[in-house]
């Protein structure tokens, strides 16, 4: 899971914790509002009654007080106005008959739902009834009090949860998706980071990153950085010392060719001359076809399979003909010596582009390359048909392609996997040119490429 992703999934989470508590939070103070309110409304009442009260002493001093409770038309529209929705108040004491002035609760809210009612009433409990006296200095003036409807106070929090809760919802959503935002834009470099370490496992080691702001990714986007520095570096140092192999091993094959020439060369000349001359001597003292004259023809037969086996050998362990002849015609010179030697399969040879001015290592490997992959295909497969193709790539690629395809079956994982000798060289040949060699499948057959950047 990528980690924008899973930053915003945790603050969707942080952000739902919050909004239920906030829900919580919203549900116990409503709740506690309605003891507030139930308070709130026994001291206006109270207020009210206390003047009231006084007024009557005085215009009727002729009573007595106790004549005087409950106080007359207490119960009248402004002292209903007094008393929050939801809220009873009950004057003590109480006349005959006589039932609580109740606050308007209709349309108050929505009505709650089951769960709702039962939790809070269960989590939360009753409400506190609420007692003030009408006077302080006269006890015998009564008390009010007030005490709230419970299905109205259940009612009154669940409207006032609706009203925040609209609030909440709208406020978490703006901050999920601002903080949202803001950590794609934070975490943003490290799509560049990414892509360039994909091209540095490309083979593109000095990838430039762009500045990032960030202390924790500009960190990570140096390190990335020195990385790539330091394996552009091992790249280089790699390429030369395989050149310079390269180069000792082409010493090594030019010795050894001269060697073998020298030494084989001339010994395997010399049995072949005196093979000659016993054969003509047998032949001169003897009847033809005595038993020494066949031996000497064999003996001459095999040192010429010899010499020409030695003469193929010596001419792959030399400098291939692209060195002198130019690339172009040494390749028409290898595909005319391979058709030479067999009429099956049949070898196409397809030119594209300028060759004329392509030499030295890289006409030497493009060479190699053809050489090698003819042979394997005449050696390891029925293949019917061969074609090898040069290309000469212009423009920013500016690369040499050789490629050779057959269609003589095969598993292209199992060659790749199995590469002998020859291939092996051809690949660390390419490899030391910077260049990339691949086996894969081709139509009915394998298919090796391999592509020389000429700026080599």
């Amino acid at each position: 899971m990528r980690l924008v992703l899973q930053l915003v999934a945790r603050l969707l989470v942080i952000v739902a914790l919050c909004l239920g508590a906030a829900t919580v939070w919203a549900t116990i103070d409503a709740y506690r509002s309605v003891d507030r309110a139930t308070s709130a409304s026994a001291e206006r009442v109270s207020q009210a009654l206390e003047a009231l009260y006084w007024r009557e002493l005085l215009l009727r001093s002729n009573r007595m007080r106790e004549q005087l409770l409950p106080a007359p038309d207490w119960r009248t529209i402004e002292t209903m106005g007094l008393i929050a929705p939801g809220i009873c108040v009950q004057f003590e004491p109480a006349g005959a008959f006589e039932k609580p002035l109740c606050g308007q609760s209709k349309g108050i809210g929505k009505a709650p739902p089951r769960w709702f009612a039962a939790t809070v009433q269960t989590v939360l409990g009753d409400h506190a009834t609420v007692e003030r006296p009408i006077s302080a200095r006269a006890a015998t003036a009564g008390t009010v009090r007030a005490i709230s409807d419970p299905d109205a106070a259940i009612a009154l929090a669940w409207q006032h949860i609706l009203d925040n809760i609209h609030v909440a919802l709208l406020m978490a959503l703006a901050i999920a998706l601002l903080a949202s935002l803001a950590i794609a834009h934070t975490l943003a470099p490290a799509h560049s980071i990414v892509s360039a370490l994909r091209r540095m496992a490309d083979g593109e080691y000095r990838t430039p990153l762009p500045r990032v702001r960030s202390m924790d990714l500009a960190m990570i986007g140096r390190a990335v950085g020195d990385l790539g520095d330091r394996l552009a570096q091992a790249e280089e140092e790699r390429t030369l010392l395989t050149r310079r192999l390269l180069e000792i091993r082409s010493d090594e094959r030019r010795a050894l060719a001269r060697e073998l020439h020298d030494e084989f060369g001339q010994n395997l000349t010399a049995i072949l001359a005196f093979a000659t001359t016993i054969e003509a001597s047998a032949g001169d003292k003897y009847a033809a076809g005595t038993e020494i004259a066949q031996d000497a023809r064999m003996i001459s037969q095999a040192t010429r399979r010899i010499i020409a086996c030695l003469r193929d050998t010596l001419n792959r362990l030399r400098h291939p003909p692209a060195e002198e002849l130019g690339l172009e015609a040494s390749l028409v010179d290898l595909v005319d010596s391979c058709r030479s030697r067999t009429t099956q399969p049949m070898i196409q040879l397809d030119l594209q582009g300028d060759l004329a001015d392509i030499s030295g290592t890289v006409a030497a490997t493009a060479y190699r390359i053809a050489q090698e992959c003819l042979t394997n295909a005449l050696r390891h497969s029925a293949a019917r048909e061969i074609v090898l193709r040069i290309e000469r790539r212009t423009g920013a690629e500016n690369a040499l392609l050789v490629r050779v395809e057959d269609d003589g079956g095969g598993d292209a994982v199992k060659v790749a996997q199995s590469a002998g000798f020859g291939l092996t060289g051809v690949s660390e040949r390419v490899a030391a040119l910077g260049g990339s060699l691949s086996i894969a499948a081709a139509r009915r057959g394998l298919s090796v490429a391999a592509t020389i950047p000429l700026a080599a």
